[in-house]
């Protein structure tokens, strides 16, 4: 074998992902970056709008309620499912807990239920007139609360839904990253005197530093992007409450069938995810100095 075909060989061997990745994943993309632009159902021929879908998503009161709503899941998941992950891994990491690979099982168990299962359970437990929630209250004495078909508080079943369905997946990473902590660090320092939580603040945090960044990014990509939750309890109802982006994007494009529409959709939730992720990383980088 020549020179030559000894050095093109490697890409021959890695030119079917390659293909794979320009045919299904970038000619798509740049398909809908351009489809943001027209107007098209599917069927007949476009028409070239320039800006209009954004100028007409902007003014868009029902766009404007699902980034709100997508914004509330990206809190709850930042801010209760991240730190409830990180403690659900240091418990799961401790070497005084008795069938760490069983508790470990459970709290996964989560993420790969069926959406079926999932959504029944959630109905049972928040329904209006037999749930199991207002049962309870009822025996205490309270007037029955209409979780689901009340647009002030619909949000706090799904956001219910989002901490207990990605808490166990998001304690995986720390798991892991606690697991890559050398033991002696912590020995070292409880000879030096430091108790507990010193060595939680000193040794612990900023060597999950790493994890925390990526957990925090992919969380927050995830919130935004969120789907099953919302339609399975509320089908993003009543009256929009918990409507998200991609439901939002999923109503225009599958149901009405304005790609165009839903096609400038993505192309803003794409660019308000590069955003903040880039404002999440350089909070961390300055963070870390």
């Amino acid at each position: 074998m020549t020179a030559g075909r000894r050095g093109s060989a490697p890409y021959g061997f890695i030119a079917p992902a390659y293909l794979v990745f320009l045919v299904f994943m970038l000619g798509p993309m740049l398909f809908s970056l351009t489809l943001g632009a027209f107007s098209w159902n599917g069927l007949s021929g476009m028409e070239y709008r320039g800006a209009g879908n954004y100028r007409a998503l902007i003014a868009d009161e029902v766009f404007r309620l699902a980034l709100r709503n997508s914004l509330v899941y990206s809190g709850v998941s930042l801010f209760l499912v991240v730190p409830l992950a990180l403690l659900l891994a240091l418990a799961l990491n401790s070497p005084r807990l008795r069938f760490r690979v069983f508790w470990r099982g459970v709290y996964f168990a989560p993420i790969v239920a069926s959406s079926v299962a999932i959504s029944q359970t959630f109905i049972m437990l928040f329904n209006r007139d037999f749930g199991y929630i207002n049962t309870v209250l009822t025996r205490m004495g309270a007037v029955p609360v209409n979780w689901l078909g009340s647009g002030r508080i619909a949000l706090i079943p799904v956001c219910i839904l989002i901490v207990w369905r990605w808490t166990g997946l998001t304690s995986v990473y720390f798991l892991a990253g606690l697991q890559g902590i050398d033991p002696v660090l912590y020995d070292a320092a409880r000879v030096d005197g430091a108790s507990t939580v010193q060595c939680f603040r000193r040794i612990t945090l900023p060597l999950l530093r790493p994890m925390t960044l990526f957990v925090s990014v992919i969380v927050l990509i995830g919130s935004l992007q969120i789907f099953d939750e919302p339609q399975i309890l509320t089908g993003g109802g009543p009256a929009n409450a918990t409507l998200s982006v991609v439901q939002y994007l999923y109503q225009r494009g599958f149901e009405q069938f304005r790609f165009g529409y839903a096609s400038a959709i993505g192309f803003l939730l794409f660019a308000s995810i590069l955003v903040l992720s880039l404002v999440q990383m350089e909070f961390f980088r300055r963070s870390s100095r």
